[in-house]
């Protein structure tokens, strides 16, 4: 979108915004100011605005995550003012508008602040954690073949409507950056709870093993009930699937220690 947009009041904000070239680099803040915006400009078309504008002075642009900007993939992760994709209930930051905010407005932006996340450059962090507390559910055996029909299983509506529920996860990490100790129960619950109440090798242990993650990247263990992670995701995961998390990890160690079960890789 144009940010010379006929027929629309334009507004001006400032951006303070958090710079740093590498994760071995000290970082600082800078401050920017976006001018010519329309309450049509997404968050994300705000700052290809900016962007525009530092490439023509021979600035570095400022580097941040993106890719579908259809506000389902979570790539767009920035924290604003504070708050993780800015705040607005259920919203990604690519699907957050302008409209949000007001002319003159100052605007805080940070990358995901968690050690978990360390900073690549500017708003971009790595979320390869993310990907290692999903691998340590290790894997699910199951006969290969001819694709079954989709009633062979029959799954109760109440299951299907929880895993579903669970499913909406989108792995950004907006909940570990909220949580006041950076950790990963709600991610860890909602991948859990999408597969939990369907049949399977019920002698995987996923919750042990995404349990047994907790310091091998992002932490897993004792959630300290603030609710912020729920409050901050954009797709309204709720905290119950974290209940959900507990309850299943405690019953794999009961197994285990019943011998019922030998854990992978034991």
């Amino acid at each position: 979108m144009s940010a010379q947009t006929s027929g629309h009041n334009t507004m001006s904000v400032k951006l303070i915004v958090w710079r740093q070239k590498g994760p071995n680099e000290p970082g600082r803040f800078e401050t920017h100011v976006a001018k010519g915006i329309t309450e049509h400009h997404s968050f994300l078309e705000m700052l290809d605005v900016v962007n525009e504008e530092l490439i023509k002075q021979g600035k570095d642009p400022i580097a941040f995550d993106h890719d579908c900007r259809e506000g389902i993939c979570g790539t767009c992760s920035t924290v604003v003012n504070g708050v993780p994709h800015g705040g607005q209930e259920r919203t990604t930051l690519c699907q957050l508008h302008m409209r949000k905010f007001k002319d003159g407005d100052a605007i805080y932006l940070e990358p995901w602040r968690a050690r978990a996340f360390p900073v690549v450059r500017d708003l971009v962090v790595d979320r390869g954690a993310l990907d290692k507390l999903i691998q340590a559910a290790g894997y699910v055996s199951c006969h290969t073949g001819g694709v079954p029909d989709a009633n062979a299983i029959p799954i109760s509506k109440p299951d299907s409507d929880y895993a579903m529920d669970a499913a909406e996860c989108i792995g950004c990490g907006a909940c570990v950056a909220a949580c006041r100790t950076a950790r990963a129960m709600l991610f860890a619950g909602a991948k859990v709870s999408s597969s939990q109440p369907f049949p399977r090798d019920r002698s995987r242990p996923g919750a042990r093993r995404r349990h047994d993650q907790c310091d091998e990247g992002v932490r897993v263990r004792n959630c300290t009930n603030h609710y912020e992670c729920q409050a901050a995701c954009p797709k309204g995961i709720d905290v119950k699937f974290i209940a959900r998390l507990n309850r299943e990890f405690h019953k794999a160690l009961f197994k285990a220690k019943a011998g019922t079960f030998t854990p992978i890789g034991e």
